[in-house]
């Protein structure tokens, strides 16, 4: 006769403790990869590799009156290069871009000039012509379906042409009137073209704004439903629409935050020199691009932040200008930059490869 032994539930032995199993979609990441999913950290280490190497191969740079000049310059190319960072990410171009910053320029310019007015009924008028032309660039790849490139080509044609057709037959020259002594003139100049001092460092004001508005785009894409569009448009527009995104009005809207760059750096270049020169511009929609590139932007869309481009567009001022303080031909500024761009298309590559990798 068998006993069956009866009592509590049986109590099992846990395993040893080991090492926690992961199936590499769990698996968290090593710090370094971690940072290098970040698109602004290769263009950091670039920007600071070629600021060291030029303070030792330019000594004259050290000096604050120099600095001060650098930024300048990167303030000038980064002021633009947000917008389009900005646009790039969302899977568009705009290579009308550099002509349209012009564009402002002579409508404010003339508006103002020819009809006598106040500068400031040119800076408004400049205002509304710039965002109409980035709402047109939006609006015809929107219901046409066009590639961006083709369609800004064309604006970049028609205001290239524009912008010397009309200067010339209104004022008889290539270039605008002087507008210093009109009214309203010292007060724009102070909000777009002013300096202040600092440790005895005259420094523009354009310094000013360009940090702010690199602020103002990190925020917006980082922490508001409009910049998830932006990264969900750039990424796939069909499957953004298919889960409520406004594709149209994102696309547009981003194309009239280029124009609104192109307005205020136009407005800047006005009240800088008083007068505009109507052949100017061509060739800066690439210097743009290529500082968005360089900060981390991928060509194909979806991918970037407003972080990279400012170190971008500080690499182009600083070698614009270190070049000059070396004592080197100013000649080789392109080539230069051809070498950044590169350098960086494949420092992307390399970081998006090295980042996704278990």
């Amino acid at each position: 006769m068998s006993m069956t032994q009866q009592g509590g539930p049986a109590v099992t032995t846990p395993p040893a403790p080991g090492p926690k199993e992961t199936d590499g979609r769990t698996a968290r990441r090593p710090l370094a990869l971690r940072l290098l999913a970040r698109p602004e950290v290769g263009v950091f280490l670039g920007a600071v590799a070629v600021f060291v190497f030029f303070l030792i191969a330019a000594p004259a740079v050290r000096q604050g009156s120099s600095m001060a000049t650098v930024l300048y310059q990167s303030s000038t190319i980064g002021i633009m290069a947000l917008p389009v960072a900005l646009l790039m990410i969302g899977g568009e171009f705009d290579l009308s871009s550099g002509v349209a910053v012009i564009t402002s320029a002579l409508t404010a310019s003339m508006i103002s000039y020819q009809l006598t007015m106040n500068v400031w009924v040119g800076v408004i008028v400049a205002l509304f012509a710039s965002l109409g032309v980035g709402a047109f660039n939006g609006w015809m790849v929107v219901r046409t379906g066009l590639p961006s490139f083709l369609v800004t080509l064309g604006t970049f044609l028609i205001l290239q042409g524009v912008n010397l057709a009309v200067t010339k037959s209104i004022t008889g020259n290539v270039a605008t009137d002087d507008i210093s002594n009109m009214e309203g003139f010292d007060q724009a100049k102070k909000l777009f073209a002013s300096s202040f001092d600092v440790g005895g460092v005259e420094v523009k004001i354009t310094v000013v704004w360009w940090l702010v508005f690199a602020a103002l785009a990190t925020w917006v894409l980082l922490r508001t439903k409009y910049g998830n569009w932006i990264f969900a448009v750039g990424g796939n527009k069909d499957s953004a629409r298919a889960v409520g995104v406004p594709v149209s009005f994102t696309k547009i809207t981003l194309f009239m935050t280029v124009g609104f760059g192109a307005w205020f750096l136009g407005m800047h270049q006005l009240f800088s020199f008083n007068t505009v020169q109507s052949g100017e511009g061509v060739g800066q929609e690439l210097i743009y691009i290529a500082a968005a590139v360089i900060g981390g932007c991928l060509l194909t869309g979806g991918y970037g932040s407003a972080i990279g481009p400012v170190f971008g567009a500080f690499m182009f001022g600083m070698v614009n200008q270190g070049i000059v303080y070396a004592g080197w031909n100013p000649d080789w500024f392109k080539a230069f930059l051809g070498v950044m761009l590169l350098g960086a298309v494949l420092i992307n590559l390399w970081v998006s490869r090295t980042a996704t990798r278990r």
